[in-house]
This record gives structure tokens, C-alpha cells and sequence, in this order.
């Protein structure tokens, strides 16, 4: 049984989603955790008509890095981070991608925004960092739900054990989840992405200098790995291909990966906000 924590009570230092959260490498698994929620008709028609990632890509994906981040690592923040998205999402409502009326903060679409990071996490460490035990995975699911709680999800709208949330998963993916506009525009290698607007203003011009030429790579590799660390049974229903010869690849570059972040100064390994959490936690 789930050891129930106070809804205001952030996540443990020290526990698993301390320690993985904050890596370098959950950058790269966010892609798919995003193509996922999106996958829903309601999350998908929110985003699509709501959202500023076309004409601000850069400063969203800035924003949300830190919103996430802010849940584990933000202490006392977090709750405040949780109570500011509700605010955000309260007038977002319109049509789904089914025709069907939505509000963003209808229990069941806004506990599959959360829900989805999950198994997109715990599949990604299989490639990224090393396969979680059955003791880490649950205590990662435990994690999860206290951080959904912090974001105001209640108990009654989310499984409360992992042997409840893969039939609640499956069920979703077989009868909500589906492919639409907005997952194929985040999986196209042909999206005009402009170049970052943010960070020194000399790395800035010499981005803008060359983006005709990374563009290309950087829009390839992001499918890649988009495709790559979504589950399985979701690439299944997203119709997504993925062959032997990609698996094998997406299997080297976590071999990769592997050799290379561990090793790295934590000024490099950690994201600011995990590095400031784990600097204040050791003090």
C-alpha cells in the first residue's frame, strides 16, 4: 500500500525521482512524454488552439522545464508552482479533436498530463541509465502521485498502485489516445523551428548563422528519440514505425550516454534547480 503524504509535502530528497529528475538525460525523454499527453483529443485541441509552442517554442519549453523541475526541487515552491498551473488552465476549454466539449481541468484530462510522465520515465531508464528494480519503480509510482497531488490531482482521479495503473494506462491508450495534428507536427522533421532566442548573444548569432544547416539534424534527431523513448504499446497506437535497425541505434546511443554523463562535473550532470536542491540538501 501507498504510504499517503500531505498534499503540500514535496517529494523526498534522496528518493528516486530526486535523483533522476534533475539529470541532463530527462531532457531527452520529455519529447515523447509530451507527445503523449498531446496524443489525447482534449490535451491535443488545448495545446493546439492554446498553447504559444509555434510562435514561442524556445520560451515554452523554457517555462515548462522549470514548472517540472520547480515539482521536485522546489520545496515549499512546488505547491505554489501547482497552485499557479490550475490558475493558468482555468479558462482553457473548447472542442476536442473528437468533437466533444473539454475544460483543461476536467479531472480525467488533466490527471493523463501528469500520468503520462511515468511510463515514459521508467522506459527511458532502460536506455539512459539502467532499468529500474521493482522496488525503484514503485517507489518512483509513489513519487508520482505525491507530486500529482501537488498539482492538485486527487487520489480518486489517479491509479493509487502500480498494479492499478497499467490496466488504467492500457485502457487509455486503447480507447482515447490516438494520432492528430499536434503529434504529427512535434514528430515532423520539417517544422520551422526558428533559432533559440535565449542564453549569451554570441552563441545566439553564430545559432542563427548556422540554423539552415542544424536545423535539419536537430529536427531528425529529435523524432528519433521522440519515437525511440515512447513506450512500445504507444508508438503502437500512434502507428509510429520503429525497426530492428532503430532500436539498435537508440540501444548504442544509451550505451553512450551511459559512459558519458556519470562522469561529468555536477555543473554539467544536474539542471540548476536540481544542482541549488542537492547543494542545499547536502548543507
Amino acid at each position: 500500500m501507498i504510504e499517503s503524504r500531505s498534499p503540500s509535502a514535496p517529494t523526498p530528497p534522496g528518493g528516486v525521482l530526486w535523483s533522476l529528475a534533475g539529470d541532463v538525460r530527462m531532457l531527452l525523454t520529455l519529447p515523447a512524454a509530451l507527445t503523449l499527453q498531446v496524443a489525447h483529443p482534449a490535451v491535443g485541441a488545448g495545446v493546439d488552439e492554446h498553447s504559444v509552442f509555434r510562435t514561442d517554442p524556445w520560451g515554452r519549453g523554457e517555462r515548462s522545464l522549470r514548472s517540472l523541475q520547480l515539482w521536485v526541487y522546489g520545496g515549499e515552491a512546488a505547491v505554489e508552482e501547482g497552485r499557479r498551473l490550475r490558475r493558468l488552465h482555468r479558462t482553457i476549454q473548447g472542442t476536442d479533436t473528437r468533437g466533444r466539449a473539454y475544460h483543461a481541468l476536467t479531472p480525467a484530462n488533466y490527471a493523463w498530463v501528469h500520468a503520462t510522465g511515468y511510463p515514459v520515465f521508467a522506459h527511458s531508464q532502460k536506455y539512459l541509465n539502467r532499468p529500474l528494480t521493482e522496488a525503484q519503480e514503485r517507489q518512483l509510482y509513489a513519487e508520482w502521485l505525491q507530486v500529482g497531488r501537488i498539482l492538485g490531482i486527487h487520489d480518486r482521479d489517479m491509479p493509487q498502485t502500480i498494479e492499478a495503473f497499467w490496466p488504467y494506462y492500457r485502457k487509455m491508450l486503447g480507447d482515447e489516445i490516438a494520432s492528430n495534428a499536434v503529434v504529427e507536427e512535434l514528430i515532423s522533421v520539417d517544422a520551422k523551428v526558428p533559432a533559440p532566442d535565449r542564453g549569451p548573444l554570441p552563441v545566439r548569432l553564430l545559432l542563427r548563422l548556422c540554423w539552415p544547416v542544424l536545423l535539419p539534424r536537430i529536427s531528425r534527431f529529435r523524432r528519433f528519440v521522440t519515437i525511440g523513448f515512447l513506450p512500445p504499446d504507444a508508438r503502437d497506437t500512434l502507428g509510429l514505425e520503429w525497426t530492428d535497425a532503430q532500436e539498435r541505434k537508440l540501444r548504442r546511443f544509451g550505451r553512450v550516454v551511459r559512459a558519458v554523463v556519470p562522469v561529468l562535473p555536477e555543473r554539467l550532470r544536474y539542471l540548476p534547480l536540481a544542482r541549488e536542491a542537492r547543494a542545499r540538501h547536502r548543507r
